[in-house]
């Protein structure tokens, strides 16, 4: 018995010699041979859906906020297609996020493109939920809770802007906060 390393001394070494290697020698592999997630994504897009295909290297990274038309709740995400994402998040496709199962139908309630790139959008989008958490809430009996947790909401998101560079950002209110 040999050991093979210091950290597995139990291994055997009969154990490698009846394993099945193939007798034929291994062909070089050429980078046009090599499949990539791009090519896998190219391949389905050739099925019938070259219309949504995406490019991620040049794709525009958005951060939205979406608020629930049944319940008073608010949901901040990111993604490259809002219009897709939606209708994950209101179930109408599959892949939406669990935490916001339970506010559906949402309604866009604000939107931020030009992020350079997804780091970017993250990192903004964790600010901004951060924040949030951080700052506290009015109460106020004369305004409904919706416009509370959108008030509460573009608080936090001036707060936030002031963490990042954002001149370039274009920021669109839907509903009124």
């Amino acid at each position: 018995m040999t050991r093979l390393s210091k950290r597995f001394p139990n291994v055997k070494q009969h154990a490698l010699s009846t394993s099945k290697v193939s007798s034929q020698p291994a062909r070089p592999c050429s980078p046009s041979s090599l499949k990539t997630a791009g090519d896998l994504e190219r391949r389905g897009a050739a099925e019938g859906e070259m219309s949504q295909w995406i490019d991620k290297s040049s794709s525009k990274w958005s951060v939205y906020l979406i608020a629930s038309t049944r319940v008073p709740r608010t949901y901040v995400g990111v993604t490259t297609n809002f219009f897709r994402r939606l209708k994950q998040h209101n179930g109408e496709l599959k892949g939406g996020a669990k935490a916001s199962s339970a506010g559906r139908p949402w309604s866009l309630a604000c939107i931020i493109r030009g992020f350079k790139d997804r780091s970017e959008a993250c990192k903004f989008e964790t600010k901004w939920k951060s924040l949030s958490r951080k700052t506290c809430r009015k109460k106020n009996k004369d305004c409904p809770s919706r416009n509370l947790l959108l008030q509460h909401r573009e608080a936090a998101l001036i707060q936030a802007k002031s963490s990042f560079d954002c001149d370039y950002l274009h920021i669109e209110w839907r509903m009124k906060p």
